[in-house]
């Protein structure tokens, strides 16, 4: 039969019943207690001076842990025989658990080397024991202390949970599952926003969608230390990420992190996931990610907002809906533009990508990495902490460049300004300005710009006048060649009467240039006469 420890309630009544007359088996029959134990207490009593003729004040408390002590003396110290068996073993144990002078085997190793030996402890006292006689090991759970709930609308605790894994319409596969759990503190009312991953972009789609649940914005947010609200851990100085501190000040929330590995800052939300598991996900079927989430802002409002809390005694809807929803902030009305942080390296060509599109920037920072955000409007560039450059937002494949962000000998070029070429070339000479208004006449002009650029060139070797000259010969004769106008340059033609030749057709035989008259080859004869020679 398993042993019973009788309590002191049921001591006063097998007491009490037996000061009003009745006899051991009764007493036995109506305490539920063995007649033996009957027996004991009310012996007990007796040596103590309990009198029948008393009445039932003798019952005091003194009177009643005299006969407790009196009945158990088995425990005189508060220790069982398992305590008594590791006090024996406590030199073999203190060998085996000791880091520092001794093999350090942890209390689960420990345990089962005691079954070994014939010694069997419960595991709990194994543990208890190396904790407060050896001081091995940690305790798993120390003292704590209530926190109050704070004012209404204050304080919103929110944590991830992993649910499970559904399928994936779009790869026809299964997929984790992951719950981002919204609990106010004071009514303990919550949202679930599900989504198959942890971005940044995620998370605030789903401080989005509370905000819309709740019906405002409260004035602090506690999370945990997720990657897309928290950079680096720290218990006094957490470093954010720049993408979240920047919704929360457009929301107008305050972001009070809890600490790593300390669930004890974040409780209300900590024991509403594995009732968003075990309630909401456990044994049901979905179709997909959408299914899920209409089913699961049902379950928080009608079936989680609705229970009797266990420890409020109040239903979270409605408490939410009477203290906390009148003085919440005001819901966001527009959509929040989620912008792309980037860092880009400045190429040789003025240019940066982002998001796979180019942006021109401007001073000498080729080589040099800048700090690039980009939201649906714009992009804005910053070097050094300080902004350089806006460009309005292109889509993949497009670039925007400011010409003046070009060098000015590179701008033309780069930027394909015909009619800023054409003009460059006129102010060296009208005729220079016509040559290369010819050259770019054609269907892809752009094409021509370089032979353009070499005109210029020749101006700056051989000086404007001689140039122009050329230029003007040239376009008399319709001879559009860059290279011509070079070769009269070199022969010093440009003023000769002589019409350039036009450029040889391609294909046609050109006389080489110091080829010789044929009578130069001609022989004579034996009778004088003069033939030339085949050839």
């Amino acid at each position: 039969m398993a042993f019973r420890e009788v309590r002191v309630f049921e001591i006063r009544e097998v007491l009490r019943l037996w000061l009003r007359g009745k006899g051991q088996r009764p007493i036995s029959k109506l305490a539920g207690l063995d007649r033996k134990t009957v027996r004991r207490y009310i012996d007990a009593a007796v040596e103590l001076g309990l009198d029948r003729a008393g009445g039932e004040d003798q019952l005091t408390d003194l009177l009643l842990a005299q006969v407790v002590e009196k009945v158990r003396p088995h425990r005189t110290d508060g220790r069982g025989q398992a305590r008594r068996l590791l006090d024996a073993h406590r030199d073999q144990l203190t060998a085996w658990l000791d880091p520092v002078d001794g093999v350090g085997l942890t209390v689960v190793k420990v345990h089962e080397l005691l079954e070994r030996q014939g010694v069997v402890v419960p595991a709990r006292t194994l543990h208890r024991y190396a904790l407060e006689e050896l001081g091995v090991g940690r305790s798993v759970q120390g003292p704590t202390v209530r926190v109050a709930d704070g004012e209404p609308g204050d304080e919103l605790q929110v944590d991830f949970g992993k649910l499970g894994r559904i399928p994936d319409p779009v790869t026809g596969r299964q997929r984790d599952l992951w719950a981002l759990i919204f609990t106010s503190v004071l009514s303990r009312f919550s949202f679930v926003w599900l989504s198959h991953r942890q971005r940044t972009e995620e998370v605030i789609a789903g401080f989005e969608a509370a905000w819309a649940f709740f019906g405002g914005v409260f004035a602090t947010v506690i999370p945990d230390n997720m990657k897309a609200i928290v950079d680096r851990a720290d218990s006094l100085e957490p470093r954010f990420n720049q993408a979240f501190v920047e919704y929360a000040q457009a929301r107008g929330f305050v972001i009070d992190p809890a600490r790593v590995r300390s669930p004890k800052d974040k409780p209300r939300v900590e024991r509403v996931v594995p009732y968003v598991r075990n309630n909401f996900f456990a044994g049901e079927t979905f179709i997909d990610l959408a299914d899920a989430q209409r089913r699961v802002d049902v379950w928080a409002r009608e079936r989680a907002g609705m229970r009797i809390h266990g420890t409020t005694q109040l239903r979270p809807a409605e408490h939410f809906r009477l203290e906390e929803a009148p003085v919440l902030a005001a819901a966001p009305t527009a959509p929040y533009d989620v912008p792309v942080y980037a860092v880009a390296k400045v190429h040789r060509d003025h240019h940066i990508e982002v998001a796979k599109a180019l942006y021109s920037i401007p001073g000498d920072l080729i080589g040099t990495q800048v700090d690039v955000r980009a939201d649906r409007q714009l992009v804005r560039v910053f070097a050094r902490d300080q902004l350089i450059k806006v460009h309005p937002r292109q889509r993949p494949g497009g670039r925007s460049t400011d010409p003046e962000d070009l060098p000015s000998d590179k701008t033309i070029y780069a930027m394909r300004d015909l009619d800023k070429l054409q003009r460059m070339a006129a102010s060296h000479g009208p005729a220079i300005g016509s040559y290369a208004t010819a050259l770019l006449d054609i269907p892809l002009p752009w094409t021509k710009m370089r032979q353009v650029y070499a005109l210029l060139g020749l101006v700056k070797k051989w000086g404007p006048e001689r140039v122009n000259a050329a230029c003007e010969r040239a376009l008399d004769a319709e001879a559009i060649n860059v290279p011509l106008i070079g070769r009269m340059l070199e022969r010093g033609t440009e003023n000769s009467d002589d019409t350039p030749a036009e450029p040889a057709p391609v294909g046609a035989v050109v006389a080489p240039r110091f080829a010789r008259d044929d009578s130069h080859f001609a022989v004579r004869t034996t009778d004088g006469e003069a033939n030339e020679v085949a050839g």
